[in-house]
């Protein structure tokens, strides 16, 4: 493993305990994240976290990411989940050798401009939802992007579109036109974050705001490999909630499951991700059990961290987690402890 920047860890838990746990019922019930709030982020150099320093970025382990993930999931879900959309755009911007790579590499690490990504349908079955077809000085897309998280604080989008076998990668301004129109989805947990649907309608897409492109079967093979990454989510919400709750078994079932997914094999990641999922559920109930009738209070802590952790069930999910996540949710719970050692 590489080394983990402590001192990027400490401040990402002091901004998570000092200003982003306390605000957080404010931002669930507000309708839209505070931009106060991701400036608090932006402020601490958090939006470099995924750029390497040549363009203003932090160049730490992936490691690093994690941890500084995990501390500002466990602060405030909605304000993390918007700000972690950012790693996208940054890496592609800083890797792509076009010219998006001057357009934006600098301008994301620095948090000056803010990235989200359009890429969630690439993991559903059946034909694409969002296709890209070719013209003279680029491509048209044409279709559906269904969740794209942060829209209002967003100035760009890596957006993923399928020509055949082949996925375009492009970035795309966040804004309606004529040709992109989005319309609010309506969501039970991190509803603050303002997800939305986008629709392309034969949306032009110039050559040069092209990432780059690959194969659909290198992707699938590339996002199993980056599945750790999404694990800081249910990981902050578990260690909030146990923190809340106070000494108790799942503490040390916090400890294994990070420490599982930490050294998780590639075909061992869906099995892992999905013990989070399923601690996160436990965790998150057991506090709602122990605070009683007020947790389900609006301004209650216990009632939103327990909607988080049902969103966190389908959050980044792949057939292979939701069928980790059916298996661990459907057979007895104790047994299936028992038999795997939590």
């Amino acid at each position: 493993m590489s080394a983990i920047n402590e001192d990027l860890v400490a401040t990402a838990t002091k901004l998570a305990d000092r200003e982003l746990f306390p605000n957080a019922l404010t931002v669930d019930a507000g309708g839209q994240v505070p931009t106060t709030q991701l400036e608090l982020v932006r402020a601490a150099g958090f939006h470099g976290l995924f750029s390497p320093a040549e363009f203003g970025g932090l160049q730490v382990s992936p490691e690093t990411q994690w941890a500084v993930h995990e501390a500002l999931a466990g602060g405030c879900l909605t304000t993390c989940f918007v700000w972690a959309q950012h790693a996208g755009p940054s890496r592609a911007a800083a890797e792509t050798a076009g010219p998006m790579r001057e357009m934006w590499a600098e301008a994301l690490a620095t948090g000056e401009a803010r990235g989200g990504v359009a890429f969630a349908h690439l993991n559903r079955p059946g034909p694409p939802m969002l296709e890209a077809f070719p013209c003279s000085d680029g491509w048209l897309f044409s279709g559906t992007a269904p969740f794209v998280t942060g829209w209002g604080h967003i100035d760009i989008i890596l957006t993923a579109a399928r020509c055949g076998d082949t996925i375009v990668w492009a970035m795309v301004d966040a804004k309606d036109c004529d040709t992109l129109t989005s319309k609010r989805l309506s969501l039970a947990a991190i509803d603050s974050a303002v997800t939305v649907e986008l629709s392309f309608n034969q949306h032009p897409v110039a050559q040069r705001s092209v990432t780059s492109t690959e194969r659909s079967a290198d992707w699938r093979d590339r996002y199993r490999r980056g599945l750790r990454s999404n694990g800081s989510n249910p990981l902050g919400v578990t260690a909030r909630a146990t923190r809340l709750l106070g000494p108790s078994p799942l503490d040390e079932q916090l400890s294994e499951a990070r420490r599982e997914i930490d050294s998780a094999l590639v075909e061992q990641l869906p099995a892992a991700r999905a013990r989070l999922g399923d601690l996160c559920v436990r965790a998150t109930s057991a506090l709602v059990a122990s605070t009683g009738g007020s947790a389900l209070f609006v301004e209650q802590q216990a009632q939103r961290l327990a909607r988080e952790a049902l969103f966190l069930l389908v959050q980044g999910q792949t057939p292979e987690i939701k069928q980790h996540h059916l298996q661990r949710l459907t057979s007895d719970s104790s047994q299936q402890r028992l038999d795997n050692g939590d």
